[in-house]
């Protein structure tokens, strides 16, 4: 690295991890692994007059980290990690964070993460919320076709009545699918969405010889839901959800 490189941190693995092959990382920078006492930090040089935090730097950032955790464990370090040189990885990441890091490399060996992306139907929960409703149902036609000045209140209540019915509806569904999938999982991190057709967005962290029935389980869900709701299965990742970032 010359005096205008910085060194880029994306994570740390186990020494015994295998280096993925003609792989580069951000700015196409080739891979360099910092070992020191059975643990290495994996880096690449980072070019200082080179703006950082596009969209294809997270997405190199991320390409990286998914490959070293096809290989083994791997503790993800946040986007944007940046040292001034490669001397500094060990003295200022790799021994104060050693038993850590350790620690956290053996909590996640054999363990991968998957996302699972649902939404609803759009159309037909919303036909579901009416019919259940007939509350819902007499505003909505109280409503229809009306100035809308003329219906403000009437349509304040519907917008209430709708995400009210919508919340019970979701999370009776996500509760549904959180308990197909717990007992193939090791933990879970369910995330905040948006939307009517939001239905959950939520990580899992699966051990690898759990793969196969946590992935027919999904499939089960994704079936039972079929016509309601699509699912969209993501992995295996690094386990971004389940290691705690400084």
């Amino acid at each position: 690295m010359t005096s205008q490189q910085a060194c880029y941190l994306y994570g740390i693995v186990s020494t015994e991890v295998p280096h993925p092959v003609g792989m580069t990382g951000v700015h196409d920078s080739n891979l360099e692994f910092v070992a020191h006492d059975g643990i290495a930090a994996v880096i690449s040089a980072l070019d200082v007059e080179r703006p950082l935090g596009k969209h294809t730097d997270l997405l190199a950032h991320s390409r990286v980290l998914d490959a070293l955790a096809a290989h083994g464990a791997v503790v993800p370090v946040r986007f944007g990690s940046v040292l001034p040189d490669r001397a500094d990885v060990v003295p200022g990441v790799l021994k104060p964070g050693l038993a850590r890091f350790r620690d956290l490399l053996d909590d996640l060996s054999g363990r991968v993460q998957f996302n699972l992306r649902a939404r609803y139907d759009e159309q037909t929960v919303l036909t579901e919320v009416v019919t259940a409703n007939p509350a819902i149902a007499k505003l909505r036609e109280q409503t229809r076709g009306k100035p809308e000045a003329a219906t403000y209140y009437a349509r304040m209540r519907l917008g209430e009545l709708v995400a009210h019915e919508l919340a019970g509806l979701r999370k009776a569904d996500s509760g549904v699918i959180l308990d197909t999938l717990a007992p193939h999982t090791v933990a879970q991190s369910v995330r905040d969405g948006e939307g009517v057709d939001h239905l959950m967005y939520a990580a899992f962290l699966v051990d690898t010889a759990q793969r196969a029935a946590f992935e027919e389980a999904a499939e089960s869900i994704a079936a039972t839901l079929n016509g309601r709701a699509t699912l969209q299965l993501t992995g295996p990742l690094a386990p971004y959800d389940f290691v705690t970032r400084e």
